[in-house]
């Protein structure tokens, strides 16, 4: 019997307050409304900036459905939508695509204005939210909300991949690899020989080791404080890692020493002002390029000598890799199913939906690289 234009009730996990575990409950999802589509997720994995709205690091509005991370497909489409159609397999994007606004027009950016990143709403675009659950509304989690069994996005937040594609792995360029990958390859623009810093070897950190290798850098030197992630730094592609806490002297001096006067790019892919800095001092004084990678935590500052940037530093952020998600997303997905890149490594669990709060915890002990959730 076909669901649309009705009220679907489904499992959900739900963040109701910060620093709890989230909670499995039957929430009801709304019909689509006009130019919007509602996606039956099959596989969505866990990334650290949903961890960061549950321990309070990313300010989000609660009760809220989290999830950004997924690929499932088409339930069923409101009004007016014509770039997706029930059945098609899909890929949410939290970095939207209009096609109308100045960043979409550019070639120098990727985050189309109509994102909720920017205003941390919650909401769907029209100011109302198509989650509810015990009678009280949920938010929506920066446009895209996958941790629910369905979920209800913007047409210009979905994009249509090949249907042959396996979604329990590429439910991964919905954000982890494609921020990392694309930001060697999209925003630094890494140069065959380069030598290059990645500070963090998380999911995102390996994804960067990995667009650096394709970039063709001579030297992918991982820094992390958790010696256990070496192994698979060098299996993706790291050429050296060092762990900052066997030095006396600050790790930026160390890179510097090793590499002769500094790296040639830098990627602080963690989230702390202090690696940020130290990722920034690691560069060549004239030519080298630091990208900020990691989500940065709520009111943090940064001061530094602004000498560092006048010898000729470039310091550059980065979203979704530099991607233009709609454009890019489906061509990702093809060189994924063409072999020009593997997945299989960065995922390292692969866990039942209602085992989500297992799959935190060991995000937060640093026991998996990323854990994808199936339904």
């Amino acid at each position: 019997m076909s669901t649309a234009g009705k009220v679907i009730k489904c499992k959900a996990a739900i963040a109701w307050e910060l620093k709890k575990p989230l909670s499995i409950e039957e929430i009801e999802v709304a019909p689509p409304k006009a130019h919007e589509v509602r996606i039956k997720i099959l596989a969505t994995g866990i990334c650290r900036s949903d961890d960061h709205v549950i321990t309070g690091a990313f300010p989000m509005p609660l009760p809220m459905v989290l999830g950004h991370e997924a690929a499932g497909v088409v339930e069923s489409v409101g009004e007016g939508v014509t770039c997706v159609k029930p059945g098609d397999k899909v890929i949410p994007l939290f970095v939207p695509q209009c096609g109308k606004c100045r960043t979409c027009q550019s070639s120098r950016g990727n985050l189309c204005s109509s994102n909720d990143l920017s205003s941390s709403s919650g909401l769907m675009p029209d100011g109302t939210s198509r989650f509810t659950c015990k009678g009280k509304s949920l938010h929506h989690f920066i446009g895209t909300s996958t941790f629910t069994e369905y979920t209800v996005v913007h047409e210009n937040a979905v994009v249509k991949i090949d249907p042959a594609a396996p979604v329990e792995k590429i439910c991964l360029i919905g954000c982890g690899f494609s921020t990392g990958y694309g930001a060697a390859m999209q925003t630094a623009k890494v140069e065959p020989g380069s030598i290059c810093a990645v500070f963090g070897l998380g999911g995102v950190g390996l994804s960067v080791v990995m667009g650096c290798k394709a970039a063709g850098a001579s030297r992918i030197i991982g820094v992390d404080i958790n010696k256990d992630k070496f192994p698979k730094a060098k299996e993706m592609g790291a050429t050296e890692c060092i762990n900052p806490l066997d030095f006396k002297k600050p790790i930026n001096e160390v890179l510097f020493d090793l590499t002769e006067g500094g790296v040639d790019y830098s990627f602080e892919v963690i989230g702390r002002t202090e690696t940020m800095m130290a990722a920034l001092a690691a560069c060549h004084e004239n030519m080298g390029t630091s990208v900020i990678v990691g989500v940065p935590p709520a009111a943090c500052k940064i001061t530094y000598d602004p000498m560092m940037l006048f010898t000729g530093r470039t310091w550059k952020g980065c979203i979704f890799g530099g991607w233009k998600s709609k454009d890019s997303v489906p061509k990702l997905v093809s060189d994924f199913m063409r072999k020009k890149f593997i997945l299989d490594p960065l995922i390292t669990h692969t866990l039942p939906f209602d085992k989500i709060n297992e799959g935190l915890d060991l995000l937060r002990s640093g026991k998996s690289v990323r854990t994808v959730l199936t339904f």
